[in-house]
């Protein structure tokens, strides 16, 4: 009789512990919808690497369909002491390599960027594009990791993004030099304000080429003189300095050649599919201060964005906007150079609290990765895609504010 009471009363305990609980549904991770977007893309972004990587050393037709020719060919010229920017040199120079006669591919990085072509012309163009590529990955690779870093390294996948970016793959394959602008730039990130001398010359990368984040410049050049931050100007100068003297020294004629590169009509009215040509073309074709006038109201736009912010300015939160907004209005841009959105899109993937918003851009990545496949990087059918970065970080940001609760920080 007693151990039948003693199993009643345990009955009953839990019958009453059972209905003081809440009928509450299986707990599930919020952001598993945008987890195993994330890992999707960054799949199809390292199947396509691995792939590229591997065909490069096989298929010489591959490396002399790349922007990389470029580089190479200039680099051979150089090796002669021949003019880097001869049209008709280079045009011989590529052919000869397989490439398109109907197409020649110029390298119109300024002058100090020659002393990075010179190399590659001392060595064969398959030998050079397997090492260029190489590099190319070691500074997407840093560049992530490094950021990763910066933010904390949370103990997630959002940095696959980065990695997964499709313009950063593109700008692989192709072997253009904006990952050497991108790693430049998270350099400054990182060396700003212990090491200011390392990163101003971390700066030099981006000066490869200059006119992709000009409204960012205008900022830091006004933080420079507000925060009297000399160390960092004079290690760009140094490394600027550097850079023109080695290349006026292995061609004394390059800037002058340079000059009328870029002044001849071929390069002038060569329409680029980027915001501010397609402004150009649908407006007055022949006017190219037209090309210039959305670049030149982002830095206005950027300095009253900054002088708000001047007290407590934060170079890894607040550069964001400078970022994307300077890819926005640059004069000359293609699908490529956006890779230089990384940072400020990890910014946004690590602050917002939405995991639709981190699936959304990884969705985006997606769409991006399919439409390469059936249209041309030159085609303005891409012209999207810098708006939809913009508008993506701002609904991360707004996320960020509106969904964020008190919690504890996750581990660094």
């Amino acid at each position: 009789m007693r151990a039948r009471s003693l199993r009643a009363i345990r009955r009953c305990s839990r019958i009453a512990t059972m209905a003081s609980k809440p009928d509450l549904p299986p707990v599930e991770d919020p952001r598993n919808v945008a987890q195993v977007a994330i890992a999707t893309v960054a799949g199809l972004a390292l199947a396509v690497t691995i792939l590229y990587i591997f065909a490069v050393p096989v298929a010489g037709k591959l490396a002399a369909s790349r922007d990389f020719l470029s580089y190479w060919a200039t680099g051979r010229q150089l090796v002669h002491h021949h003019n880097p920017y001869d049209r008709d040199a280079i045009w011989a120079i590529e052919h000869s390599a397989g490439l398109d006669p109907r197409t020649v591919l110029i390298m119109r990085n300024p002058p100090w960027a020659l002393p990075i072509a010179y190399p590659l012309g001392l060595l064969g163009l398959r030998a050079a594009g397997i090492l260029w590529t190489l590099l190319l990955l070691a500074c997407l690779l840093a560049s992530i990791r490094i950021l990763h870093q910066l933010h904390g390294s949370p103990p997630s996948r959002i940095h696959w993004l980065g990695f997964a970016f499709t313009p950063a793959i593109i700008c692989l394959t192709m072997g253009q030099t904006s990952l050497l602008a991108l790693l430049g730039l998270v350099f400054f990130l990182r060396f700003h304000r212990h090491h200011p001398f390392n990163a101003g010359a971390a700066l030099w990368l981006c000066a490869l080429k200059p006119h992709l984040l000009l409204p960012f410049a205008v900022v830091l050049a006004a933080w420079i003189v507000l925060t009297r931050a000399w160390k960092l100007l004079a290690g760009f100068t140094v490394a600027l300095a550097f850079s023109s003297a080695l290349a006026t020294f292995i061609d004394p004629s390059a800037w002058s050649d340079y000059t009328r590169l870029m002044r001849s009509p071929s390069v002038e009215n060569q329409f680029i599919p980027c915001l501010a040509g397609a402004l150009r073309h649908w407006l007055r074709p022949h006017s190219v201060w037209i090309q210039y006038l959305p670049v030149a109201l982002a830095c206005l736009w950027s300095l009253a964005y900054f002088w708000r912010r001047r007290a407590h300015w934060d170079w890894l939160s607040d550069s964001s906007p400078l970022i994307l907004i300077s890819l926005l209005a640059a004069p000359y841009l293609w699908l490529y150079d956006q890779c230089l959105a990384v940072p400020a899109l990890l910014s946004g993937a690590y602050a917002t609290r939405s995991s639709k918003v981190l699936a959304a851009l990884a969705f985006l990545i997606l769409a991006t990765d399919i439409e390469i496949c059936f249209v041309k990087v030159t085609s303005t059918l891409f012209l999207w895609t810098i708006p939809a970065w913009l508008l993506w970080y701002l609904i991360a940001r707004a996320t960020s504010a509106k969904e964020s609760t008190p919690a504890t920080a996750p581990p660094a």
